[in-house]
């Protein structure tokens, strides 16, 4: 009998999420894009951000090029009628006031840079679009992926920074570091934690981490950022053996970027693994 009860509030739980979901929905936040392509219906989306659709920074833009896209212009959402608005909750303060100054219904996406805020938004936002079963099976998705990197082999080496060509690395707070942390890969001794910040190359240096991790390969020193990772110093302890790429794409999102982050290391510590016996060490 419980049971049965349990299956009932299950299926009227369902019916009324359907019945309360909304039927325009506009996203205004990168992240919350990938969100609302994996668990939205495709009817249900009247607009995306203005860049669902760059391969750089998404791992869902092929699927949001079917969909109109917005300008950063508050009017560009309004146009559109929706009966709900996903929008970053840093997004721009004045964009935000003039959205809820039409009255427009608007539900936060927060930044992530750990797993149970990343599992938590999914529920909420799989909630709030009325399909919350979907939101389960991405988590069990996740879940999946998480471990398979889990169980990949672990080339010889333990510690990475992750440096931006700016010179800026991505610290303890931050999605990228989280995930080079289910890779196997920590930060070295006395590396900045918190959100991290400037690290410049002398100190980068003396840090010496195992490997750096880079979001791209520059190929000449436009800046002073890339001019320190092209510098001889830099490239006689770090080979193209002890530079790894870790996209943009895996580290500014959770959501179904995770699954792509997940199966993206788990390919790249398979492959060094087996580079294991020519790889030098420090």
């Amino acid at each position: 009998m419980r049971l049965l009860s349990a299956l009932l509030l299950m299926v009227v739980s369902s019916y009324a999420s359907a019945a309360d979901a909304p039927r325009r929905v506009v996203s205004f936040n990168l992240c919350a894009d990938q969100l609302v392509l994996a668990l939205a219906d495709p009817g249900q989306i009247a607009g995306l951000s203005p860049y669902a659709a760059d391969p750089v920074l998404s791992v869902m833009a092929e699927a949001a090029r079917a969909y109109p896209r917005l300008d950063w212009q508050a009017e560009s959402t309004i146009a559109l009628g929706p009966d709900l608005v996903l929008i970053g909750d840093t997004d721009r303060p004045m964009t935000k006031h003039l959205l809820q100054a039409q009255g427009l219904r608007l539900h936060e996406i927060t930044l992530i840079d750990d797993f149970a805020t990343a599992r938590h938004q999914i529920e909420e936002v799989a909630a709030v679009l009325g399909h919350p079963e979907r939101g389960v099976a991405l988590l069990a998705a996740i879940d999946a992926a998480r471990a398979r990197l889990a169980a990949a082999p672990r080339p010889p080496f333990t510690t990475a920074l992750l440096v931006n060509r700016g010179g800026y690395t991505a610290g303890s707070r931050s999605l990228a570091a989280v995930l080079l942390a289910e890779a196997g890969l920590k930060p070295p001794p006395g590396a900045l934690a918190g959100y991290g910040g400037y690290v410049p190359l002398e100190r980068l240096l003396v840090l010496h981490p195992d490997v750096i991790v880079l979001n791209s390969l520059p190929s000449e020193a436009q800046d002073q950022g890339s001019y320190n990772l092209l510098h001889p110093a830099l490239a006689a302890l770090y080979p193209p053996d002890r530079r790894l790429i870790l996209p943009t794409r895996y580290t500014l999102c959770g959501g179904p970027a995770l699954i792509e982050a997940f199966n993206y290391l788990a390919a790249m510590l398979t492959r060094l693994a087996a580079q294991s016996p020519t790889m030098r060490t420090n």
